[in-house]
C-alpha cells in the first residue's frame, strides 16, 4: 500500500466538470494498493496519516497532526502510485491491484480514516481532476513495503 500525503490549505476533486468534495486545511492522501495489502496494511497508514505531526505549532514548528488542527482529510484512490518504469518508457501497472479488489480496500481505509477524522472522497476508478493549494509543501510517501 502507498501513500502519498500532502498538506494543503484547500483541496478539491471534480468529476466531469462537477464538484464532488471539497476541503479546506488538512490533507490529501492519494491512495494506491497492491495485491499483498490487508486490513494491517490499512490500520498502519490511517495510523501514520492521522497522527503525521507535520502541521506548525505556536512556535512554526511542525509538531501538531491534522486532528490537532481540526482539519479534513481528501481522500483519492490511484493506482498509477503503483506504475513501474524500469523498463521503458510506459509504466507497467502489473503491481496494481485491479479495481474489483482495490475498490472494498479504499472503501474500508476511508471508513477506518472516518472514525478519527472527517474523510471525503472522489469517485473511484472515474476520471477525477484534482485542485490543490499545497501548504509548505509538505509531502511525505508511506509506502508499507518499507516499514
Amino acid at each position: 500500500m502507498k501513500c502519498v500525503v500532502q498538506k494543503v490549505n484547500e483541496a478539491s476533486v471534480t468529476v466531469d466538470n462537477k464538484l464532488i468534495n471539497k476541503i479546506d486545511r488538512g490533507l490529501l492522501v492519494l491512495v494506491g494498493f497492491t495485491d499483498t495489502d490487508t486490513e494491517k496494511e490499512l490500520e498502519y497508514c490511517v495510523r501514520k496519516i492521522v497522527n503525521l505531526r507535520i502541521f506548525e505549532d505556536e512556535n512554526d514548528v511542525m509538531n501538531k497532526s491534522v486532528l490537532d488542527c481540526n482539519g479534513e482529510i481528501l481522500s483519492i484512490s490511484q493506482f498509477t502510485l503503483y506504475g513501474d518504469v524500469k523498463k521503458g518508457n510506459r509504466p507497467s501497472y502489473v503491481k496494481a491491484l485491479s479495481g474489483d479488489k482495490a475498490l472494498p480496500l479504499y472503501e474500508k481505509f476511508n471508513k477506518m480514516l472516518n472514525e478519527h477524522i472527517k474523510t471525503y472522497d472522489g469517485i473511484f476508478g472515474a476520471d477525477m481532476k484534482i485542485k490543490l493549494l499545497n501548504d509548505g509543501p509538505t509531502t511525505i510517501i508511506i509506502d508499507t513495503d518499507n516499514n
